[in-house]
């Protein structure tokens, strides 16, 4: 009973992550000049700092799922496993100082940060070759939680694109009238996939407002 908890907990997590790492990524790569040029002006929206935004975007999707599968890998090593884990970490290190030598030197910041996605992608890895050898013994496999549905993957292509499509003609000098075209077309965008997520990840959804009102009921007590 208690694996099967933790495996429905895990996948269930894993997708939740991964839905809102996804949701920053893809609206995120199509208003982070609009939000730098909103914010402090065309100081910051000019030059490299919407592509700074847009790469960190990105980070925060490997941030998300790193932070659930490592916790979840942690929680099942032994000491032993973690000490051994520990050098593993110490190659990382070393491995991530030298790839963020070269792409800070071929691309700047963006190379960093580049960088430190790669540096959580083999952790995740890692964490996801662990999981699976802790389960695939038994019936479950949360690591489903990783695979959205295709029809919601294809929702997030088409909000990318359409999205994209609207910062090259509405954003970020043709004024404000534009700007609020953009930011229309996101919010339809951005309810589209809302509606979306209601409709195929129906098992989230139940969890989601389970933990939701639980913690509102003991709030209220």
């Amino acid at each position: 009973d208690d694996v099967a908890m933790a495996a429905n907990v895990l996948e269930l997590l894993l997708k939740l992550v991964l839905l809102i790492g996804l949701t920053i990524t893809v609206f995120g790569y199509a208003y982070s000049q609009l939000a730098l040029d909103i914010y402090g002006g065309s100081m910051l929206s000019s030059g490299t700092g919407p592509d700074l935004l847009r790469c960190y975007s990105l980070y925060v999707l490997f941030l998300a799922i790193n932070g659930v599968t490592e916790c979840f890998t942690f929680a099942l090593m032994c000491k032993e496993e973690v000490d051994r884990y520990n050098f593993v970490m110490l190659a990382l290190s070393f491995t991530f100082l030298c790839i963020s030598y070269f792409l800070t030197h071929w691309y700047g910041s963006i190379g960093f940060i580049l960088a430190n996605c790669f540096n959580m992608g083999i952790r995740i890895v890692h964490s996801i070759h662990y999981i699976y050898d802790y389960f695939k013994e038994s019936t479950y496999r949360p690591l489903a939680g990783l695979l959205p549905s295709p029809f919601l993957v294809l929702v997030y292509i088409i909000s990318g694109v359409i999205t994209g499509f609207s910062e090259v003609f509405f954003c970020c000098d043709k004024g404000w009238m534009a700007r609020l075209i953009h930011i229309s077309v996101g919010a339809l965008c951005f309810a589209a996939t809302v509606a979306t997520m209601f409709c195929t990840e129906t098992k989230l959804i139940h969890f989601v407002r389970r933990q939701f009102l639980s913690w509102y009921m003991k709030k209220g007590t």
